[in-house]
């Protein structure tokens, strides 16, 4: 007996010895402790691959998926064909928006530290992913967002109020407390209800722009996921079904390099561009550096022309980073160093918008510092209207009653049973 137990333990040990031989487990270049080095991440000489006509052939954006669009030099000169035809006046609302987007995460991401509210998720980094690409649409174009496009919402115009409110799960949350916060839904805004489970709203976005094209619209949907997320099934059941009917959609993969605590290796991240999935689905695919809000807005301007006029569906790959935690529940210093959203050698989307302002005579260090106080003095003026309607370390002042309320079509006798109940009991 002693002997077999041996055998069997030398057995397994050679067994999983000759796995780690053939297995391949993908592991981040960068732990806690490391110094970060992105000289393996080359910034493209060229800058930019050439603009093709928005209804070429897909097989003509191969080159696109591989390289990256670019139009803000670090310098903050716009060159090359990309760059898009925007005003002083429509750049400086974009980097307002921006700016507000990022001073409104930095309050509700301290008003969840003090309790005031359950979670929260910030988008810093991110922001010209999100901001750029609304203003390329069309208001009435729906998205399919992720949590972290808040900035479609305020580029949008909506209510401020309302988004914290829904945050804080109080008695102005149209949503009645019965979503966690930042799964923001506003129909009116062009802004389909926020899944907390990624992927899933990518065939939903297929399925939006088939409907729009059956009932002879010129609309368009838009949808969005995560570098991560693209190794789930839905993903590729959108892809296929883009690319069989020609669905008047964008698909965006947003790579910030981290899903959760995962980097984007574990989803294939290592082999071929996430943008690259797109041409074997016969899609027309481009690559955006989404740190230059510029090239966001010139690709997502491009992707949606190629579905109005009945070129299909485009994927793209926003190659971004996010600068702070997946969430409030997480603590990014445990898998990564420090300091790494400092070396990121894209920059800062709010910086880089700032200096080609700055270097075009149409902004000055002086208006920004000032526009940053307004900014925060907004944020802060606002979410003190919001909390009086109530917030989770006081009272939410929701109806509990609601909870029965827009979730069945008709209520089942055991649910109408507990609201008796609760009657009685009040």
């Amino acid at each position: 007996g002693k002997d077999y137990h041996i055998i069997v333990k030398m057995d397994a040990q050679m067994t999983k010895k000759s796995n780690q031989s053939r297995l391949y487990v993908p592991e981040p270049p960068f732990r806690p402790g490391d110094t970060p080095d992105y000289s393996h991440i080359s910034v493209p000489a060229n800058h930019s691959p050439p603009r093709p006509d928005p209804l070429c052939d897909d097989h003509e954006t191969v080159e696109h998926a591989t390289s990256l669009i670019r139009v803000l030099r670090f310098n903050g000169d716009a060159v090359g064909d990309w760059a898009p035809s925007l005003t002083a006046d429509q750049k400086r609302k974009g980097l307002r928006d921006m700016m507000l987007t990022r001073a409104m995460d930095d309050r509700m991401f301290n008003m969840q530290r003090q309790g005031k509210m359950s979670f929260y998720m910030k988008s810093r980094g991110e922001e010209a992913v999100s901001v750029a690409h609304a203003m390329a649409l069309r208001k009435d174009d729906m998205t399919f967002p992720t949590y972290r496009q808040q900035g479609i919402l305020i580029n949008r115009g909506a209510p401020i109020k309302e988004m914290m409110c829904q945050c804080l799960s109080n008695a102005g949350d149209r949503l009645q407390g019965k979503s966690i916060p930042v799964l923001y839904s506003f129909r009116d805004f062009g802004f389909f209800s926020v899944s907390g489970n990624l992927g899933t709203q990518m065939i939903q976005a297929v399925g939006w722009g088939m409907a729009e094209a059956y009932k002879d619209s010129d609309g368009i949907a838009s949808a969005f996921t995560g570098e991560g997320a693209t190794a789930e099934g839905d993903f590729h059941y959108a892809l296929n079904f883009a690319s069989t009917y020609r669905a008047p959609v964008i698909l965006n993969v947003v790579n910030n390099q981290w899903a959760i605590s995962s980097f984007q290796g574990i989803a294939a991240g290592e082999g071929e561009t996430f943008a690259a999935r797109g041409s074997g689905f016969g899609l027309a695919t481009l690559r955006v550096d989404g740190n230059d809000f510029l090239a966001v807005y010139a690709a997502t301007e491009w992707a949606a022309e190629r579905a109005r006029k009945g070129g299909g569906a485009t994927l793209i790959e926003h190659f971004t980073y996010r600068k702070e935690g997946h969430s409030t529940s997480d603590d990014p210093t445990k898998y990564r160093p420090e300091n790494e959203p400092e070396v990121w050698p894209f920059g800062d989307p709010i910086d880089r918008l700032k200096t080609h302002l700055i270097q075009s005579n149409e902004w000055d260090e002086e208006r920004h510092a000032a526009q940053e106080e307004e900014c925060k003095v907004e944020i802060r003026q606002i979410y003190k209207e919001a909390e009086k309607m109530g917030t989770l370390s006081s009272a939410t002042n929701v109806n509990d009653f609601t909870m029965f309320e827009q979730v069945y079509e008709k209520l089942p006798g055991h649910l109408q049973a507990q609201i008796e109940a609760f009657k009685e009991e009040l």
